[in-house]
C-alpha cells in the first residue's frame, strides 16, 4: 500500500502555500492543465474559486469531502472517492465561479484536477472562510473547518 511520502518522492510533489496540500503539475496544453494534488490529515484545500471549470478526480487514499458554494446561493457537498453504492463519486466537476474547500475523510487523499482552459494564476480568488459563512449561512458550520490554521 503506497504512503502519501511515496507520492511525494514519484510524482515530485511540492507544497502549495496558500491553498494547502502538496501538487505537482502533470499536464499542460493549449486547451487545459492537469494536477496531481495531495492532501494530508489536517491539510485541506482553503476555499477558493476559479473563472474556469475545474475536474476534481479521486486516485487513491480515503475519500476527500467537498464543499461547494454556488453563485446562485445553492450549496453542495459531493463525496470524492470509490465507493459509489455509498454516494461517493470518482469525479466531481466544479463550474466557474463556484466557491469550493477540500479535506481528506481520513489520514491521506491524492487527488487530481483537470482545469478547461489551463490554469493561471490569475485565474483564481480565495477568501477567508468566515467571510464566506456570513454568504452562505447553511455552510457556515461546513466552513468552521477552514477557519483553522493549516
Amino acid at each position: 500500500m503506497p504512503e502519501p511520502s511515496d507520492f511525494v518522492t514519484h510524482l515530485g510533489l511540492e507544497p502549495l502555500p496558500v491553498e494547502g496540500g502538496r501538487w505537482a503539475q502533470s499536464w499542460r496544453a493549449e486547451s487545459g492543465s492537469a494536477i496531481y494534488y495531495l492532501l494530508v490529515a489536517p491539510e485541506r484545500s482553503a476555499p477558493h474559486r476559479l473563472d474556469r471549470v475545474e475536474v476534481w478526480v479521486h486516485h487513491a487514499g480515503a475519500p476527500a469531502a467537498m464543499l461547494l458554494l454556488h453563485p446562485d446561493g445553492s450549496v453542495e457537498r459531493p463525496v470524492l472517492g470509490t465507493d459509489v453504492a455509498a454516494g461517493e463519486r470518482p469525479q466531481v466537476v466544479v463550474p466557474a465561479g463556484t466557491w469550493q474547500a477540500t479535506v481528506t475523510r481520513g489520514a491521506w487523499s491524492l487527488l487530481g484536477t483537470v482545469v478547461v482552459p489551463p490554469y493561471t494564476d490569475d485565474c483564481v480568488e480565495f477568501a477567508p472562510a468566515a467571510e464566506l459563512a456570513l454568504r452562505y449561512p447553511e455552510a457556515a458550520a461546513d466552513l468552521r473547518k477552514f477557519q483553522e490554521p493549516r
